[in-house]
């Protein structure tokens, strides 16, 4: 029997952000908190008393409006506990997908998350993992050559991709030849034929791709892939993938998946780490209804969403 996913945990400690209304959702553990709690092992930011025992959910949820009020399960870890939950979860969902339609579907950003995958690398998972079976796809990349050191694609080629035997076809990167708006265009034209194919699941709620996982890294100011605060790309709901030329971080030309397509995932992993990320974390987590919603805050999927969070990151909750 396989386990879910995102119930299979090394060494954490759970943090269960309440829903905003009483019905029921699916609750890693079991534990259901009367207040919110964010805690690491050895040290706690908060105490609460289990309210009740809530029993184990299906991870998928029916519908978008019942995603809507999930609960987002929040873990702390000492940094170098953090890998080792991550690849945990991340072959738990491969074996999930790869046993249950054959295929396993995977999105990935940059930044820090590749090398938060190494354990991948590492007994057991290296020999164990179907690899033959996994599809790999950016969340957003940067439209830069493939050898460029800004691109996602080779930050991700030189720290896991080379080191695994996933066919080369079933790596997806842009067509780097092509402006970002060609680029764009070009990446969902292909994500529409490898739905039609079967190779991307379509979620019967929003009629957009139903990516296996996405995993998410946030940036110092709450941004995910390259949806920045405040600007006018959050609100696109019709478009898969498109672009930005102006970019607040360098480099300005970049795709991106849509929001409606990173919230149309099964399982979501959202990696945060440093001392320098947690007055996001405190907002996107935290943050009062009447501000402005960070683009981290807005990552809400119709499956499992959790967040992976080392002690600084998580110092201000």
């Amino acid at each position: 029997m396989i386990q879910t996913p995102f119930r299979s945990l090394t060494n954490p400690t759970q943090v269960l952000l309440p829903p905003s209304s009483s019905s029921s959702s699916s609750c890693p553990s079991s534990l259901r908190f009367s207040s919110t709690l964010f805690s690491f092992r050895g040290f706690s930011l908060s105490s609460v008393t289990p309210k009740h025992k809530s029993p184990l959910l299906s991870p998928l949820k029916s519908s978008m409006a019942e995603s809507q009020k999930s609960n987002a399960v929040v873990e702390v870890f000492e940094k170098e506990e953090l890998p080792v939950s991550l690849a945990k979860c991340v072959a738990d969902v491969s074996n999930k997908f790869t046993t249950e339609r054959g295929a396993f579907t995977v999105c990935l950003s940059g930044g820090s998350l590749i090398s938060y995958l190494r354990k991948l690398l590492e007994p057991p998972y290296v020999d164990s993992l179907e690899w033959s079976k996994w599809h790999v796809f950016w969340v957003d990349e940067r439209v830069v050559p493939k050898t460029h050191e800004d691109s996602n694609y080779k930050l991700a080629y030189d720290g896991l991709l080379s080191k695994v035997p996933i066919p080369p076809g079933n790596v997806y990167a842009i067509n780097d030849a092509l402006s970002a708006e060609g680029a764009a265009e070009d990446y969902e034209t292909c994500l529409r034929q490898l739905v039609k194919n079967g190779v991307i699941a379509s979620s019967s709620v929003t009629g957009f791709p139903k990516f296996d996982l996405m995993l998410l890294g946030m940036g110092p100011d709450g941004h995910v892939a390259s949806l920045f605060p405040g600007h006018p790309l959050l609100k696109e709901n019709k478009k898969w993938v498109t672009f930005i030329k102006d970019s607040p971080k360098p480099p300005p030309e970049r795709i991106t998946f849509t929001f409606p397509v990173i919230n149309s995932s099964a399982y979501t992993a959202l990696v945060v780490t440093g001392a320098g990320k947690s007055d996001a974390v405190h907002s996107a987590l935290r943050g009062s209804q009447n501000s402005p919603k960070l683009p981290a805050a807005m990552v809400s999927p119709e499956g499992e969403l959790k967040w992976f969070l080392d002690k600084g990151a998580a110092s201000k909750l």
